[in-house]
């Protein structure tokens, strides 16, 4: 089952707002959830197999979803439980800990996620995700430098064939290790909602995406250590934005295509205060569904870890890869033992060049 729908699943949350848990236990068969005894060992065999708890659930040994079901399996645990959201009488956390403590670090790890879907700028921005092995990861290197090496033409006898070299990077890059602790005295928590507790999950993961956007933006800026900073090209005169300037970032992308522009709020306002995308149109659809509209064909993405004075233009289907050696994890020892004093959360990401020329910075501001 696709883990994308665990993430954004809704009929589960829906009937937890209403507190219908009566109508949910009486319509989902949770003979198997029932059979399943959650523990820290569960937790154990997840991570040797490389699989969160709620995936693990999902396989065949234990209780897997139906084609169709308004529950994964997770969320048959959460209501063998009786964990409420909503209703009359929601679940508070002191009462999520005494039903159903093993259950706690999976949820949180589902809530960050949900957290940080809310900043789905992120996998718009990437080119692919890697997971490897080792804290140590050396991209590959596309020669783009002389296309002419590397075009369709036609091949006369004797003649040579088209080549394009692709090689290793010189440097590595290092996977780095991050984590923030969650530290909340049990009394604070305690007689809290669980769907306010939840509102907390989504702001850090929240925060954790904006914080792995512009940990993405200080790739494209500066390179990954492989002498492949992006390009650096100036506006007509410094200290100012023209829709010309603009017109010369996006030609600096052939043959590559400039979809994607992200700069500061700053920039933002400049560029969409400009005459030229003044349009009636845009303007009506940005009151109405808050979508902004796309100047010369890319989308805009808000960074203000982006310096004030550059805007980068990207072609994001060939820049930048994700690079992963430990997904997103909560410490699952703390959570279940101590009573949630200190939840670990962490995961070892780091970003690398796939093809330097994919991404080019416009600078409004030199001398």
């Amino acid at each position: 089952m696709d883990f994308d729908r665990f993430i954004h699943s809704t009929a589960f949350a829906n009937m937890q707002r209403q507190g219908d848990m009566d109508s949910l236990v009486g319509t989902v068969d949770l003979s198997r959830a029932a059979t399943i005894d959650i523990n820290r060992d569960l937790y154990l065999e997840a991570e040797s197999r490389g699989l969160t708890l709620s995936e693990l659930l999902e396989l065949e040994e234990y209780d897997p979803s139906a084609p169709g079901s308004p529950l994964d399996a997770f969320e048959r645990q959460l209501a063998l439980a009786g964990v409420r959201f909503g209703g009359k009488s929601p679940t508070t956390v002191e009462q999520f800990f005494q039903q159903a403590p093993a259950l706690l670090p999976e949820f949180m790890l589902r809530e960050i996620k949900k957290g940080q879907a809310m900043r789905p700028e992120l996998n718009r921005l990437i080119a692919n995700s890697t997971t490897v092995a080792s804290n140590s990861y050396t991209p590959i290197f596309i020669d783009t430098s002389n296309s002419t090496k590397f075009s369709l033409r036609p091949i006369g006898d004797g003649a040579d064939i088209p080549q394009l070299l692709v090689t290793e990077q010189q440097h590595p890059v290092k996977v780095n290790d991050y984590g923030l602790a969650l530290k909340a005295s049990y009394k604070s928590l305690r007689y809290r909602s669980t769907s306010q507790f939840r509102v907390l999950l989504w702001y850090i993961g929240f925060r954790l995406q904006t914080d792995k956007i512009a940990m993405l933006v200080d790739t494209i800026i500066n390179g990954d250590g492989n002498d492949n900073a992006a390009p650096v090209i100036n506006t007509a005169a410094s200290g100012t934005l023209t829709y010309n300037d603009l017109i010369s970032l996006w030609s600096q992308f052939s043959p590559f295509e400039m979809n994607t522009i992200i700069c500061h709020v700053n920039q933002m306002k400049t560029i969409l205060t400009l005459d030229e995308f003044k349009d009636p149109l845009a303007g009506y659809r940005f009151q109405h569904t808050g979508d902004l509209f796309s100047p010369l064909g890319a989308s805009l993405v808000r960074s203000d870890e982006v310096p004030t004075d550059i805007i980068i233009g990207l072609d994001s289907r060939f820049a930048v890869e994700e690079v992963i050696t430990q997904p997103l994890t909560v410490e699952y020892d703390k959570v279940i033992e101590q009573r949630f004093e200190e939840a670990v959360i962490s995961e070892s990401v780091t970003f690398a060049k796939m093809i330097s020329e994919a991404s080019v910075v416009l600078d409004t501001v030199f001398t």
